[in-house]
C-alpha cells in the first residue's frame, strides 16, 4: 500500500546540502515527490511510496546529512495521489 507524507524539517537544514541528500536518499528508497527550502529556514518535503520506505526515510530526515542539525520534523499523512514519477528538488 502506498502512502503520501508531507514533512517540515526545522533546524540547521539550509546551506548544508539537505535537499540534495534528501533527494538522493528518497530515490534510493524508491520514493517519489519533492523537497524545497522555505523562506522561514525550514525544508518542506512531499514523499510518496511504500510505508516501510517512508518510515526509513523519516529516520534519515530526523538526522539529515553530516552538517545538518535537525531540531524538529513535523509529519502529516495525506491522501496518496500518484501524481509524481520521480523525486526532485523544487526551486
Amino acid at each position: 500500500m502506498r502512502k503520501r507524507w508531507h514533512l517540515w524539517v526545522a533546524g540547521r537544514v539550509q546551506g548544508v546540502f539537505y535537499r540534495a541528500n534528501t533527494a538522493e536518499v528518497a530515490r534510493r528508497l524508491g520514493l517519489v515527490g519533492w523537497v524545497k527550502n522555505l523562506p522561514d529556514g525550514r525544508v518542506e518535503i512531499v514523499a510518496e511510496g511504500k510505508e516501510e520506505n517512508l518510515q526509513e526515510f523519516l529516520v534519515w530526515c530526523r538526522q539529515g546529512p553530516p552538517a545538518a542539525q535537525v531540531t524538529e520534523v513535523e509529519v502529516k499523512e495525506e491522501s496518496y495521489t500518484g501524481e509524481f514519477s520521480q523525486f526532485f528538488i523544487k526551486r
